[in-house]
């Protein structure tokens, strides 16, 4: 497991819209979605409120690895790729619950945990 390049975790702090999650399923077909309800928990964690997952919630429970895709308001692209947890209570839920609109269900937090970083083609950890 690694963490955030300082680079990236000020970029994410600058993304403009949302992000692109893409999670596989067990035959390796990649499913990608876009997300506006995430934030970073930690400088190695980063999360995505499952609010309306469908194929992205069964990728996870199958075990899937996924990645973060997320454009800075400067046009900069940053890539987070790591393994996927599932969580529907405990400290990483509460504080997804903090962030995540009233109107939207919070169902889980699903999050990414960093073993991958790149800048376009530039592998930054």
């Amino acid at each position: 497991m690694g963490v955030l390049p300082e680079s990236v975790s000020k970029a994410w702090n600058q993304r403009d819209g949302a992000v692109v999650f893409t999670t596989v399923d067990e035959n390796g077909n990649p499913n990608s979605i876009y997300a506006t309800c995430v934030g970073k928990f930690s400088e190695d964690t980063l999360v995505v409120a499952d609010n309306y997952f469908d194929k992205t919630r069964k990728n996870i429970k199958s075990g899937s690895t996924g990645s973060l895709l997320f454009i800075t308001s400067e046009g900069k692209s940053f890539q987070v790729k790591g393994r996927i947890e599932y969580h529907q209570a405990g400290e990483i839920f509460d504080f997804m619950k903090s962030w995540n609109p009233e109107k939207h269900p919070g169902h889980a937090a699903a999050v990414v945990k960093v073993q991958e970083v790149y800048s376009g083609s530039e592998k930054l950890l």
